[in-house]
């Protein structure tokens, strides 16, 4: 493992902006570097943003108080959560130049858009009406589409690519939470554990490799990668505690976090293999995306408030020591909880 040493990849840190506010978060970034985030005011409040060059550019709410941007596509088109005017909050999409537009729910009160790709198909979760949160597909003028679960009640998409395939998090009928792809012609496929009894799938790639987070036989969450062979412990590679992985971009860089045997919170990138960990002092205590030009986004944990930060590549990688993959085979968090670290999802989808 390297943790930034001779030869590997070096990141610069650059903070994006609060404009006034008193904290910010990134959540997401395209290839042309325009990123989704969040502004923290004193009181509390958050307002969508998108940060686009050296601007940044409030897109507003739904009639309410709050707002929340959550990603970004090739087109710069921003997904997330907005309250409306009887305090609800309600998916969005903002198109460039346009104000948001509620993307309305599956029955229920509230909704929430986590991902867009370049199609502007766009995921989430919804309220239906009954208790029940679920996943959801919403692809041009079609109605929102709900995804169902794995035999439960519950489930939440976290992200979808180029392909129209989808990620996340579904509950089983055993009241378990485990990581999912959804496509049109398979409908939704259990992509198990690392031997526990929980997974959550944060992010996939355009290539179909999707990422996220396990528990294993020891109770203990590490990252994982799950290709056409089947899910892979990455997480076991940090030999520390507990890690998540938040994003992958095209290239197949996976960016998240891992708690070290200090309890520092760190950032790390892999790619075929090979891990790196950056120290604490480059890295990122929330490490949400990363796109293709190896650009991470998340936020730095400064005097007890987040701020927006991207780190950004200033040398070539050289990769370190390669470690041989051992696949797992696919089995049939507070899930919700482990999903927060996944991607700064920290408001629960109860608060609404």
């Amino acid at each position: 493992m390297a943790s930034g040493g001779a030869g590997a990849q070096q990141w610069q840190p650059s903070a994006l902006g609060t404009l006034n506010h008193a904290g910010s978060v990134a959540l997401d970034v395209n290839a042309a570097g325009q990123v989704a985030g969040i502004l923290v005011a004193e009181d509390g409040k958050h307002r969508a943003v998108l940060y686009d060059k050296a601007s940044i550019v409030e897109l507003g709410t739904l009639g309410g108080a709050e707002s929340e941007a959550a990603a970004v596509n090739a087109g710069g088109a921003v997904v997330g959560s907005a309250q409306n005017a009887q305090g609800k909050w309600r998916a969005f999409r903002a198109l460039p130049g346009q104000p948001i537009r509620d993307l309305g729910t599956l029955g229920g009160a509230n909704s929430e858009a986590r991902a867009i790709n370049r199609a502007g198909q766009v995921v989430g979760y919804a309220d239906t009406g009954d208790d029940s949160w679920r996943a959801f597909l919403i692809d041009g003028a079609a109605p929102m589409q709900d995804l169902g679960a794995l035999g439960g009640r519950i489930s939440y998409a976290s992200g979808i690519n180029a392909a129209g395939q989808v990620v996340g998090t579904a509950e089983l009928a055993n009241g378990y939470r485990h990581a999912f792809m959804y496509s049109r012609d398979g409908g939704m496929r259990d992509l198990g554990t690392l031997g526990g009894r929980h997974s959550a799938a944060a992010a996939i790639n355009d290539a179909g490799v999707v990422v996220g987070a396990a528990e294993t036989a020891q109770r203990r969450w590490h990252a994982f990668v799950v290709d056409a062979t089947g899910m892979h412990d990455i997480g076991a590679l940090l030999h520390g505690g507990a890690s998540y992985a938040t994003g992958i971009n095209n290239r197949g860089q996976v960016v998240g976090n891992s708690t070290s045997a200090r309890n520092e919170r760190l950032t790390f990138v892999y790619q075929d293999g090979a891990m790196q960990v950056l120290p604490s002092s480059d890295g990122l205590f929330l490490s949400n995306k990363i796109n293709d030009g190896g650009i991470i986004v998340g936020a730095k944990d400064l005097d007890l408030r987040f701020h927006a930060y991207a780190l950004t590549p200033t040398a070539r990688m050289v990769l370190p020591t390669k470690f041989p993959l051992v696949p797992v085979a696919l089995s049939a968090l507070g899930l919700l909880a482990m999903a927060g670290s996944i991607g700064w999802r920290w408001r629960s989808v109860l608060r609404a």
